[in-house]
């Protein structure tokens, strides 16, 4: 294991130190769901700056464009022949809040630690970012001779549903951005099951509901109880809404990535997994036989279309029974699955009295596998490890895809990172978890993948 930055290859060493730059400003993004409210973020325009001076510093030019105040975006791009579309290089720079009690590393210190670079921001999806930065020096560099334009977008606001960042791009400055492919997260990761290596690649994201249910009651004096008060009938709600599994939807995706992980695996755990995708088993297998907690819960929300309470409002007076009281809830919808359905799935948990207020919606993302590029990355993956499965891979949560993907541009969740299999640590446990890091040895073995997959693919040397 790589134990410092000294350690590495100067061009991984050259992206580490960015990275570690980055993961010291402190781009919370605090917006809330609700885009209604107030808006606040940290450090993002700090970090599109460091960006722009590591592009000016290694001749390459970039612009930062703001819509919102603080809410800084950068683009840069490395001009090819023009023989065909551009490739599109994307990664966000705000990152969730990071607790630092539950730390055993300052989360916004950089730290190199073990053998890590700790960090919010390490996977998700800083690494990127400094990665792709680091791709467009290598590439100009070394002139490498380039039929696609290769473009990076340092984005804003994507924690947030991406409102101040890539959808901005994407309606006030179009023409910077569009491209025929890009690669952002989430995928790329290694994923060790059953001592085997899968890498997971994105193919297709859920979409976004994002409302608010509330309940009514009768209000009253706190000293004088009423069993159906707002806040109980709320209460009793999301207490069955916890018990309950919405209705199973398996996708072409989903289908894709069991089947593959399925093959790869031991006869009887294989066979056992491919059913995971019969509706009237599934639950059966998630429930009594996927023995790991993070496992379940990432494929049930695979399968499903799902519903998690956020916010709680209800009253402001400890002594005065509220007659008002709502939860946000983050839904996310599978391909194929309509608001309509999703909202007739949750009435059917949450009861007629609930009154629902959708204010934010997406739709889910879809992006084909047979394609020249997917086919590319599977190459470039298996070359730098041959015991790689790739898999299509669909995401539970949202991407700047959603952005993309109403310009043209096909998507692909690639953010290559490989995890030692022996260590006690994986891809999902880091993302918006505790003590976010990245293996030294992993960033720079995925910056080696990345340059290869782009400076052959925008040379045109994969057709």
């Amino acid at each position: 294991m790589i134990a410092e930055l000294a350690d590495l290859e100067p061009d991984a060493r050259r992206c580490a130190s960015l990275l570690q730059d980055l993961l010291r400003l402190r781009t919370v993004n605090r917006s809330p769901l609700d885009p209604s409210e107030k808006d606040e973020s940290d450090g993002e325009r700090e970090a599109a700056q460091r960006l722009a001076d590591f592009f000016a510093d290694h001749g390459i030019e970039s612009e930062l464009l703001e819509g919102f105040p603080g809410r800084t975006n950068i683009v840069a791009r490395l001009k090819g022949s023009g023989e065909l579309p551009p490739l599109l290089l994307n990664a966000h720079l705000d990152v969730v809040e990071a607790d630092e009690t539950q730390w055993r590393v300052p989360p916004f210190e950089g730290r190199v630690q073990d053998g890590y670079l700790w960090g919010r921001g390490a996977v998700d999806m800083k690494n990127m970012a400094a990665m792709s930065a680091a791709v467009l020096v290598m590439l100009k560099e070394r002139g490498v001779p380039l039929k696609r334009d290769v473009i990076f977008a340092g984005v804003a606001d994507e924690e947030a549903g991406c409102v101040r960042g890539s959808l901005w791009l994407a309606k006030e400055h179009p023409d910077k951005i569009r491209a025929e492919y890009m690669l952002g997260e989430v995928g790329g990761f290694s994923l060790n099951l059953f001592g085997k290596t899968f890498y997971p690649i994105q193919v297709a994201e859920k979409g976004t509901v994002w409302l608010r249910a509330t309940y009514t009651g009768e209000p009253g004096h706190g000293s004088m109880p009423k069993p159906n008060s707002a806040v109980l009938k709320l209460a009793k709600a999301l207490t069955k809404l916890g018990k309950t599994r919405l209705p199973m939807h398996p996708t072409e995706a989903v289908r894709g990535f069991v089947d593959g992980l399925a093959k790869g695996l031991p006869p009887i755990q294989g066979k056992v997994l491919g059913r995971l995708t019969t509706p009237q088993v599934a639950g059966l297998i998630l429930d009594y036989l996927v023995k790991d907690d993070g496992q379940r819960n990432a494929f049930a929300a695979m399968l499903s279309n799902t519903a998690s309470p956020t916010i709680l409002h209800g009253g402001n007076k400890v002594n005065v029974i509220p007659g008002r009281a709502s939860v946000a809830i983050d839904g996310r919808t599978l391909p194929g699955q309509t608001e309509a359905v999703f909202l007739q799935e949750l009435r059917a948990v949450l009861g007629e009295e609930a009154q629902f207020e959708v204010f934010h919606r997406a739709d889910p993302v879809i992006t084909p596998t047979d394609t020249p590029l997917f086919a590319h990355l599977g190459n470039v993956l298996r070359r730098h490890d041959p015991t790689a499965t790739p898999l299509p891979y669909l995401t539970v949560g949202f991407t700047d895809a959603k952005a993309y993907a109403a310009l043209g541009t096909k998507s692909y969740g690639f953010s290559p990172v490989r995890f030692d299999p022996t260590a006690d640590l994986s891809f999902s446990r880091m993302y918006h978890g505790h003590d976010e890091r990245i293996p030294l040895d992993g960033l720079a073995w995925g910056l080696t993948v990345l340059y290869e997959v782009v400076s052959e693919f925008a040379g045109g040397k994969t057709l």
